[in-house]
């Protein structure tokens, strides 16, 4: 029973890590309707600005999330209107390829600057630990998972109660009837990217303290997003959570109870099921309301 627990308790966290991780490329297919490919460089482009950070700083790595978010949300909104928005006035394919394409080249940019070696983000309490139930809980993966869920939170009441959040929903679901109003459609669906690209470098803050990462990763991310976003619905942290959720506890059971190998088939099996039974994933759509 505690060993069930425990590989419960795994799958939580997991979960968490994936839905922060998701919860960005979600907003991004929801309101601009993009694929991006290269979500997973920006997970890792906020994990190694951390450690670089955390290094010369000398500061706890959760301390350069402000720092980390707000220079990806720099580069987010950059990336969009500079090049993203270019490919999409042609085409949807346009986009999908370009992501792919700055996906490749940053990835070869990374292994040059950062080799292609592991890395870690190793905080001065990363050995705490304590127990509750039978359950051992590190210092790390609880911070993390406490972490995913109040960005999840924040980013949540971004969309719901806010004036920039009323305006995104609001471009998503009638982009016309925005443009009617007098809403610059091309700079809301920069700041929507600048948001997802923020919400993605945090992610890579938390994936750093957890997990060993190299440029080899980003696929990983981008694929693990892109799984999360079909289980859990697009466009919706609630959506995204429940998918990352899901998906961390599938694949701590697989990796317990049939082997470490198998996280990768039953990932795909559930995936193909969800598609198959639910095709818009178990909240649907957030932003299809008025269409």
């Amino acid at each position: 029973m505690n060993l069930i627990a425990q590989t419960l308790a795994d799958g939580m966290v997991l979960g968490g890590i994936y839905a922060l991780a998701a919860v960005g490329f979600s907003l991004i297919f929801g309101v601009l309707h993009v694929i991006n490919l290269s979500h997973g460089i920006l997970v890792l482009i906020g994990a190694y600005l951390a450690l670089i950070l955390s290094e010369k700083l000398h500061i706890d790595p959760l301390l350069t999330m402000p720092l980390v978010m707000a220079a990806l949300f720099v580069i987010g909104y950059a990336y969009q209107r500079l090049l993203i928005q270019r490919a999409v006035d042609s085409s949807a394919i346009a986009s999908m390829l370009l992501t792919f394409g700055v996906a490749l080249m940053l990835q070869n940019v990374m292994i040059w600057v950062f080799s292609p070696d592991m890395k870690n983000i190793t905080p001065g309490w990363a050995f705490t630990s304590f127990k509750l139930g039978g359950v051992t809980f590190d210092a790390v993966r609880l911070s993390a998972l406490l972490a995913s869920l109040v960005l999840l939170s924040c980013l949540a009441a971004l969309l719901k109660f806010s004036a920039l959040g009323r305006v995104i929903r609001a471009t998503a679901q009638q982009t016309l009837a925005a443009r009617l109003c007098g809403v610059n459609v091309r700079h809301v669906y920069a700041l929507t990217f600048a948001v997802s690209a923020a919400f993605a470098g945090a992610a890579g803050i938390v994936i750093g303290i957890i997990l060993p990462f190299s440029p080899a990763d980003e696929a990983t991310w981008t694929l693990n997003a892109f799984v999360v976003v079909v289980l859990g619905g697009v466009g919706s942290p609630a959506g995204a959570l429940i998918g990352g959720l899901l998906l961390g506890i599938v694949n701590t059971l697989t990796a317990q109870y049939i082997g470490p190998s198998f996280p990768n088939v039953t990932t795909f099996l559930l995936l193909v099921l969800l598609l198959l039974v639910r095709p818009h994933g178990l909240l649907g759509n957030a932003f299809s309301a008025s269409r």
